[in-house]
């Protein structure tokens, strides 16, 4: 059957405007749940920001709004997304950290699998990570990138995770380890490529949320 051009580019443009007013709103919401702490429609959100991520950041650009925006609700409506099944893991948990948190003077080996092996110096953030880690049977991976992350996916194999990193990075690593697990992302309080700094009250809270800790 024979379709006009015509029509085709009508319901071309009625979809990309029906994607653009969805993916508004759906911003409007994720910031209104962002700023007032309280998740209105969290899936709804979740979903249209994750599959629509650049035309939020393109919406943002235009309306003059800063585009970390649509990383800070992505993160945060993720996590209440996947908070009662990260609660709920009572398996292998890990905490999945930058290097760039380590410190200039930083004397760890790297493993080529698991990343860096800390020595809990004391000099940056992840010596008190990596204690309370142990309290609360979380497995700290220190990573210099993303290739890392799949590997201890597959060689680790947690059932949840906890993840630290810079916005966009932290965006990016929370879409892909949530296709295999619950995940809970904190970003960095200081990003950069190293001495970064992030809020270890808030990565420790996170492990205490976990069933894991019966174990």
């Amino acid at each position: 059957m024979f379709i006009p051009y015509t029509l085709l580019g009508r319901i071309f443009v009625y979809l990309a405007v029906a994607v653009i007013i969805l993916t508004l709103i759906s911003l409007l919401l994720g910031t209104y749940s962002y700023k007032k702490n309280k998740s209105l429609f969290p899936n709804f959100i979740f979903f249209m920001l994750y599959f629509f991520y650049s035309p939020a950041k393109l919406i943002c650009r235009t309306c003059s709004i800063k585009e970390s925006i649509v990383d800070d609700i992505i993160i945060e409506v993720g996590n209440a997304v996947m908070l009662e099944r990260f609660k709920q893991v009572d398996g292998k948990c890990a905490v999945i950290l930058p290097q760039c948190l380590r410190h200039p003077n930083c004397k760890a080996r790297c493993d080529p699998i698991t990343g860096y092996e800390c020595e809990k110096c004391g000099l940056c953030d992840i010596a008190p990570i990596c204690e309370a880690a142990e309290k609360y049977n979380f497995k700290v991976f220190v990573v210099p990138g993303d290739s890392f992350v799949r590997k201890i996916i597959k060689s680790y194999r947690p059932h949840a995770c906890i993840g630290v990193a810079c916005h966009m990075e932290l965006t990016e690593s929370m879409q892909e380890i949530s296709k295999y697990m619950p995940v809970q992302g904190v970003w960095l309080l200081k990003d950069g490529c190293y001495n970064t700094e992030v809020d270890v009250d808030e990565v420790i809270r996170k492990m205490e949320m976990c069933n894991n800790n019966a174990l």
